[in-house]
């Protein structure tokens, strides 16, 4: 009880913000389905994950510093206000008959330029609200509640939009967004952090103050660093996976709802570990051993299957340890970082964290429309490609998600290797 009193105000904007996170995600999931059904292109479809990243990498630094200049809960509430915007704009597009795939470039382009503003300020309101004792707690919910929603996006996104189409799902989209804009707008506090930096200090100055900090920590960059590799390759997993499943005799849009389900069953599982696990002697080395057995797995189960329920296994592998590696990093993240320099330092994250995402998603589509795919059509039926990629339609993103688990082994293995000495300080001295 004590607990849950401490973080009342963090349950509850934890919460709210959670379903409307699920709301966005069966938004975004059913244009995916949309988009893919109208074109049959891996690209299309990559592009509106590219949309969505894209701001990431181009204003997350100045992002950063802004949100550490401004007030914390007034920038979540306004930028989730201009993103619901947008999602009613598609909504009023659908209603008229007129969306087309070049609108969805643009909102999902406004919602991630939304996101990158909001992201670090909302990271920053969760130190606020978080006392520092229930950091891997709190890290293993949020976790949670991001695996709940993994499994639950398909369900929901699907019946939706087979009952009342994108409308239904977008209407559904921004109702829990009236929620959690609800709760935050009347019922949490949340305090700003003491700032030991002059408040006069120009946007320029500021932003270049996180990357100074970065530069001074090489543990956190580096582990940035490998986190931005694992993300090309997930961002190109992701990309990859409509293509794999949804053209073949085996597969369809339910069994990629089914396998997304089990990825978030998986996730759900990870997480509950996660919280239950006691602080690790290493936190640097459980993050290798949990992103190694990933990378290390599904890829493979996936490329080399035809079978739907391989291809479920090799996301429950991809998945089950990503909430331990995820909390692990929160737990680092906040306990090394200035409450007061945690906007500046986390948007330095997102731009040199998430780059790839889009470069992953672009190469993705690309390589699958334009190489991969011709390739496989050309090979005759006994064929070493068709032997181990399969034929047909989705035998190029098999391929390509082969290549991917070489890659992913190979990050893994390099990025063990720097942070080797970081592993054996921490046996000495717990984070």
């Amino acid at each position: 009880m004590k607990t849950i009193k401490e973080l009342k105000s963090y349950l509850l904007l934890w919460s709210t913000q959670s379903l409307s996170a699920l709301g966005s995600g069966m938004t975004s999931y059913a244009l995916v389905l949309w988009l893919y059904r109208g074109s049959g292109s891996a690209l299309s479809t990559a592009l509106l994950r590219i949309c969505s990243y894209a701001p990431y990498v181009l204003m997350s630094i100045f992002a950063g510093a802004l949100s550490d200049k401004w007030n914390k809960k007034r920038t979540m509430l306004v930028c989730d206000l201009l993103a619901a915007i947008t999602t009613a704009a598609a909504f009023l597009l659908i209603k008229t008959g007129q969306l087309c795939p070049w609108h969805l470039y643009v909102i999902n382009a406004v919602g991630g330029l939304m996101n990158t503003v909001q992201q670090p300020a909302a990271e920053v309101a969760a130190t606020q609200l978080i006392p520092k004792e229930h950091y891997q707690k709190t890290g293993g919910l949020r976790s949670f509640s991001q695996s709940l929603n993994t499994i639950l996006t398909p369900v929901f996104a699907t019946l939706l939009y087979a009952w009342g189409g994108i409308g239904a799902v977008i209407t559904t989209d921004l109702l829990t967004f009236g929620a959690a804009f609800s709760a935050l707008l009347f019922f949490i506090k949340i305090p700003e952090p003491q700032r030991s930096y002059k408040q006069e200090q120009s946007l320029l100055s500021s932003a270049a103050s996180g990357l100074r900090w970065l530069k001074d920590n090489p543990l956190i960059m580096k582990l940035i660093f490998f986190l931005s590799g694992i993300n090309l390759i997930a961002s190109a997993y992701t990309a990859a996976l409509p293509a794999l499943i949804i053209p073949k005799a085996s597969g369809g849009e339910g069994v990629l709802g089914a396998v997304n389900a089990c990825a978030g069953i998986a996730a759900l599982l990870g997480s509950i570990i996660a919280s239950a696990l006691p602080a690790p002697k290493s936190r640097v080395r459980l993050i290798c051993l949990s992103l190694f057995f990933s990378m290390s797995t599904e890829n493979f189960l996936l490329a080399l299957s035809d079978s739907p329920i391989i291809w479920c296994v090799g996301a429950v592998c991809g998945w089950l340890f990503i909430p331990v590696m995820g909390t692990q990093l929160d737990v680092i993240f906040r306990s090394t970082i200035p409450a007061d320099m945690q906007g500046r330092v986390y948007s330095c994250r997102n731009t040199l964290q998430f780059f790839t995402i889009p470069i992953g998603g672009l190469f993705s589509g690309v390589f699958i429309d334009k190489a991969a795919e011709p390739l496989m059509a050309e090979q005759s039926a006994g064929s070493v490609l068709t032997a181990v990629f399969g034929e047909g339609k989705g035998s190029g993103a098999a391929m390509l998600l082969g290549i991917l688990g070489m890659a992913g082994v190979l990050v893994c293995t390099v990025f063990t290797l720097l942070l080797h000495r970081h592993i054996q300080q921490e046996k000495l001295k717990n984070i």
